[in-house]
């Protein structure tokens, strides 16, 4: 079939910024006339000519609500901008770590290669017609695209005037495996739709020993539960974990993919996985089930991960320290060593005690991925992680949920390879953990998150906080007057970083105050929700007493709660007596 291609008069739409996660709102936002055409158009004026022209575009993502409508719009429109074809997974799905393999790794029957692509998600936020909807672009590398160029986005949104459309293209069947040819006015264009899991398996299959864990979880001692929340993961749990590696279907919670996420909010955290985390001893009340050893949960497009044991929540960022830690031994993917590790800056200390031990190279950047990826195409990073359920490495540029399950997966196989026969005991999650903390010491860490919050209210709080870092010796008298039987703080400041890649700066991360003792508090505000403003809270303490590394987080952490809520007048500015989420 031959389309014409038309020229749609438009204007600027407010409010279209995209943030480090993209551009993401409600629903309704995004059915506004010209409101989704206008981003995508300005994304395209925004990248260089042979980005667009004749160019090969992912266009997938977590299976949200609208996706569907989302997809033949960006469909009909690259084909209008001369775009050559569009790869999209079967039934728009493609976690956002497959996009960003899919982008690194697949080669066209003609050995086309992707230079990027439109990734239609809002992460862990919920979905359906009253919830959110987000999109963003990922650059040739797989990995977000930098400020420079969402910078160039949104001006591009404040000035536009009209975009090209192939009107007249049918709607492309994405349910089918298939090429679907047109000819245009400056020659074919094709949509190819594809398995959505084929790529990412191979790849999962070149990072890790899937035999040594196929073992683990055949064996009678394992029991193994994996939640993919309704989100995209599910896409890939039965292939994976099933088909792969011998689990059982049982193992496998919430694993359709569905537009509503099944009506959940899919972040997977204790708040929100609440049938995993009752399946895995940690609910309120006691079901008289024996808990598998090992649980895991995906958030909606599949970057995020929760590590649980029988009984036992892996923090994220004790889980990147441990994965670093034990990384060379259980991944044949770093067999011959890791080139560094790097955290975000809310992320608690534990990794960087596991790179002083080990000497590699450390690097603390602001919150956002592109940081990492930055890092990893400069060949100076290989584990990464970030305390809101994020980790990875450099094998994509998206931190990786399903990674980091095979990660511990592979970890606990090293550790129990000789222990899976017999009557030897089997080493478990929480066996791990306590390990990992008797030989570095322990970061007790908490996260407060309080959600939707008045903006003004919110940017009072944060300004607050900077003012009283002029005077350390006043904040330390306000501290003592809270609480005696804490350290004192030895600095305080807002985080700022210098990229030592490309020399640019970030400023305003985040304010952090830390203590004698390598305790901290950090507050940030989070853009991450599609209304209000989110205020975190991160609250760490640092314990090396071996005898005191065992004590309850809540108990440990309770001083400096304390401290942090009266020191930045949590309650008198946002007027919330409790946090909306604790993790």
């Amino acid at each position: 079939m031959v389309f014409k291609v038309s020229h749609v008069s438009t204007s600027p739409i407010d409010g279209q910024k995209p943030g480090t996660s993209g551009l993401r709102k409600k629903v309704k936002v995004f059915k506004q006339p010209n409101y989704l055409h206008n981003f995508v158009q300005s994304t395209f004026n925004a990248l260089t000519p042979e980005k667009v022209k004749g160019a090969t575009l992912v266009v997938s993502g977590d299976g949200r609500y609208y996706s569907n409508d989302a997809v033949q719009i960006i469909i009909k429109m690259a084909a209008a901008n001369g775009v050559r074809r569009v790869w999209v997974g079967k039934n728009t799905l493609l976690s956002t770590p497959a996009v960003s393999a899919v982008i690194r790794e697949r080669s066209g029957a003609d050995g086309s290669k992707a230079t990027g692509g439109f990734i239609l998600t809002a992460s862990h936020n919920p979905g359906g017609p009253t919830e959110d909807f987000g999109i963003k672009y990922n650059m040739e590398n797989g990995g977000p695209a930098p400020e420079s160029i969402t910078d160039k986005i949104y001006e591009n949104t404040k000035t536009i005037k009209e975009y090209p459309i192939a009107e007249d293209l049918p709607i492309v069947d994405i349910s089918a495996i298939g090429v679907t040819s047109f000819e245009g006015p400056e020659g074919k264009f094709d949509v190819e739709v594809f398995d959505s899991a084929d790529d990412y398996v191979k790849l999962m299959k070149s990072i890790f020993d899937f035999e040594s864990i196929r073992k683990l979880l055949s064996s009678p001692k394992f029991s193994f539960c994996y939640d993919a929340m309704h989100g995209v993961a599910g896409a890939y749990a039965h292939r994976i974990f099933v088909e792969e590696l011998g689990a059982q279907e049982s193992s496998l919670l919430n694993c359709v993919p569905k537009e509503d996420f099944g009506g959940g909010h899919p972040d997977p955290n204790l708040t929100y996985a609440k049938e995993l985390v009752a399946r895995m001893g940690l609910g309120k009340s006691d079901t008289g089930v024996e808990p598998p050893e090992f649980g895991a949960a995906a958030d909606g497009d599949a970057d995020r991960n929760m590590i649980l044991g029988k009984r036992f929540f892996v923090t994220p960022s004790d889980s990147v320290a441990i994965i670093a830690a034990n990384a060379i031994g259980a991944i044949p993917y770093f067999s011959s060593g890791l080139k560094g590790v790097a955290r975000s800056m809310p992320t608690s200390a534990a990794l960087d005690v596991v790179a002083k031990s080990l000497n590699l190279k450390f690097f603390e950047v602001p919150t956002g991925w592109k940081f990492f990826g930055n890092l990893m195409d400069a060949g100076m990073c290989s584990v990464c992680g970030e305390e809101s359920f994020g980790t990875g490495s450099d094998h994509i540029r998206e931190k990786d949920g399903i990674w980091a399950v095979l990660a511990w997966l592979s970890i606990l196989a090293h550790k129990n390879k000789e222990n899976l026969e017999g009557d030897a005991k089997l080493v478990t999650v929480e066996d791990i953990v306590r390990q990992h903390w008797s030989t570095y010491g322990r970061h007790y860490y908490t996260r407060y998150d309080y959600e939707n919050v008045d903006a003004g209210k919110a940017k009072e709080l944060m300004e607050h906080l900077v003012k009283l870092q002029s005077s350390i010796p006043e904040v330390n008298k306000i501290v003592k007057g809270i609480r005696s039987d804490v350290a004192n703080v030895s600095s305080a400041d807002e985080f700022e970083y210098k990229d030592p890649v490309d020399g640019s700066i970030s400023k305003h991360q985040g304010i952090r105050y830390l203590f004698e003792d390598g305790s901290r508090l950090v507050f940030r505000l989070s853009g991450t929700g599609s209304e209000g403003a989110t205020i975190r809270l991160y609250i760490e303490q640092y314990e090396k007493d071996a005898s005191k590394i065992g004590r309850e987080s809540h108990e440990a952490l309770s001083p400096l709660v304390d401290i942090a809520l009266k020191l930045s007048k949590m309650e008198e500015f946002t007027g919330r007596s409790a946090p909306t989420v604790i993790t």
